[in-house]
């Protein structure tokens, strides 16, 4: 009894070589620009590091608002800052004190001290840093 080896046709060695090229070409594509690719990663890690700068501002403005909170506790309250904020609501001032009047465009003093220059310059400035 003779036994005969069948072998397989060429081509499909020839099918089974391309199918497996053909995925490793997908494979290498997805590597590249997929969606867990090394070119989405890079866009990620931009907008990690730019939402960490803004998480910084943030944290930075949060800070800032709970001092000013933190001012106003009756513990931590101070007594001049009180008394100024006060003065500077109300736009009076003690005798002792002394005022000086700034042009708030400018950010310069007013010229004069004297009865003359408060009679005219300054009672404008007052009276429109009253509203």
């Amino acid at each position: 009894m003779s036994t005969r080896l069948k072998r397989p046709p060429i081509w499909r060695h020839f099918l089974v070589t391309g199918i497996l090229i053909a995925f490793q070409a997908y494979l290498g594509y997805s590597v590249m620009s997929g969606q867990f690719g090394i070119d989405s990663r890079d866009v990620l890690e931009g907008q990690i590091d730019d939402l960490g700068a803004t998480s910084s501002a943030l944290q930075a403005e949060i800070d800032s608002f709970r001092h000013r909170i933190d001012l106003f506790q009756t513990t931590k309250m101070d007594p001049d800052l009180v008394s100024e904020r006060a003065r500077a609501l109300l736009s009076m001032s003690n005798p002792s004190d002394v005022v000086v009047m700034v042009d708030q465009y400018t950010g310069k003093p007013l010229s004069g001290s004297s009865a003359l220059s408060t009679n005219t310059q300054l009672s404008g400035e007052i009276e429109r840093g009253i509203d």
